[in-house]
């Protein structure tokens, strides 16, 4: 086909996002990897997103996925994370949505809490949603964009395509959910009042009724999502080929240690407690095993979590990287064993699909999972025969699966496993989309 032909032809996505490159953490990933493949599918992308926003992480290394001639429109954003921070140190979690729980809690971590549910709704970006609506209502007048993506959290964003949706009716709108809105775990520890928390759920309700298509990363997001009135397609985060280290013999790493890797952010939430147990009960009763095993953290682990471990017998055995880039992360899922994967307890979790399981998979390394019963991720590995999942009551159980593939890695037997995994590929992902759009 003539290449100029072929140009005509291609229509136009403006994709509104918070995390774009040099955005480190799994939120910058989807779209990224979307506007690397749309083109293409027919699709040419356009970027809007903060001149000066406030990222909790930073990751160099993702800038290279950025298409070389992709148009990036930005505009500046005001955000009150540096008053909430001299209030409290610790309040930098909440720009990456984590906080103190339970006992951790201070006053100090209260009162943000609190201020930071019900001041700012739906979220501390909302200062960007009016001037956005304002800019992109002229940028739309004098450039034809056939679609309009929202990406939230932060969910403020799904407000600007709200406002685009009214000044534009036959605007073609699509709000996608990396995460839930009110049904994310942490929802509940905001400390809402009963005003504030009616006026999430009326935006959250707006945006499922005016949206043309709501995406969902997970097939129960999808489900709750249809149930509360939305137009919801699931279409789950996955892995790039280009990114994927080839899985190797495990032979390689037979004198090596047997080495369980957790690699991305652990909060306080999402911390499995009964796997440090077991580790530590396996340490002392197994002098076979306490002589090959590491683990290892690749990511930014939460100080209370890493304190309560250093406390155990598992303090000798910790491998902790901080946080890397993005390709060498990759690396280190490699040079693994075992992978570890973790999600929150609560049944109305059970629908969160962690972006690195996709990752987890293309290495073709076991993974051991924690959530609630019945979660997308067990369907996920038992469709790819990649690993088991638990709920954080299992322990018995745990200390079994652990052992078998300690006994496998022994005798140079622990396998790479691929199979079914195409259909996670961001390329075949990004070809779902095209079809929806």
């Amino acid at each position: 086909m003539d290449s100029n032909l072929q140009l005509m032809e291609q229509k136009k996505i403006l994709i509104i996002t918070y995390y774009w490159p040099p955005a480190g953490g799994p939120g910058v990933q989807r779209w990224l990897k979307f506007a690397k493949y749309l083109p293409e599918f027919g699709w040419d992308p356009v970027i809007y997103t903060p001149e000066n926003p406030s990222y909790p992480l930073l990751d160099e290394s993702l800038l290279k996925d950025v298409p070389p001639n992709i148009e990036i429109v930005k505009t500046r954003i005001w955000e009150p994370y540096q008053l909430a921070e001299k209030l409290n140190k610790s309040n930098k979690k909440f720009k990456a949505g984590q906080f103190d729980v339970g006992k951790n809690q201070s006053w100090k971590s209260k009162l943000s809490i609190w201020v930071r549910g019900n001041f700012f709704i739906p979220d501390a970006r909302v200062f960007w949603v009016k001037p956005s609506i304002k800019f992109l209502e002229q940028y739309l007048k004098e450039n034809k964009i056939d679609v309009v993506v929202t990406s939230g959290p932060p969910h403020s964003l799904h407000m600007i395509g709200l406002g685009l949706k009214e000044k534009f009716p036959n605007l073609k709108w699509i709000a996608d959910f990396r995460d839930p809105w009110t049904e994310i775990s942490y929802y509940k520890h905001l400390k809402l009042t009963k005003s504030s928390d009616r006026k999430h759920r009326q935006l959250e309700s707006a945006v499922f009724k005016n949206a043309n298509i709501t995406l969902a990363t997970s097939y129960t997001d999808a489900d709750n999502f249809r149930k509360a009135g939305a137009n919801a397609v699931c279409i789950t985060n996955g892995f790039d080929e280009s990114d994927a280290s080839a899985p190797h013999s495990m032979a390689e790493d037979k004198n090596k240690s047997f080495t369980l890797s957790y690699i991305g952010v652990l909060e306080q939430l999402r911390n499995p407690e009964n796997l440090w147990k077991v580790l530590d009960e396996l340490i002392r009763e197994n002098k076979e095993f306490a002589d090959a095993f590491t683990l290892k953290f690749a990511g930014r682990v939460d100080d209370k979590i890493l304190q309560s471990i250093e406390s155990s017998a598992l303090k000798e055995h910790i491998l902790n990287l901080g946080y890397i880039p993005h390709d060498k992360a990759v690396e280190e899922m490699t040079n693994s064993s075992l992978l570890l994967i973790t999600n929150f307890p609560n049944e109305s979790s059970k629908g969160i699909i962690p972006g690195k399981i996709f990752e987890y998979l293309a290495t073709g390394k076991q993974i051991i999972s924690f959530g609630p019963d019945e979660a997308d991720v067990s369907r996920i590995l038992s469709e790819t025969g990649a690993g088991k999942h638990f709920s954080y009551e299992n322990s018995q159980t745990v200390k079994e699966f652990i052992l078998s593939k300690f006994e496998l890695w022994k005798h140079g037997n622990l396998l790479e496993n691929t199979q079914n995994i195409e259909q996670f590929s961001r390329k075949n992902l990004t070809e779902k989309l095209s079809e929806i759009l």
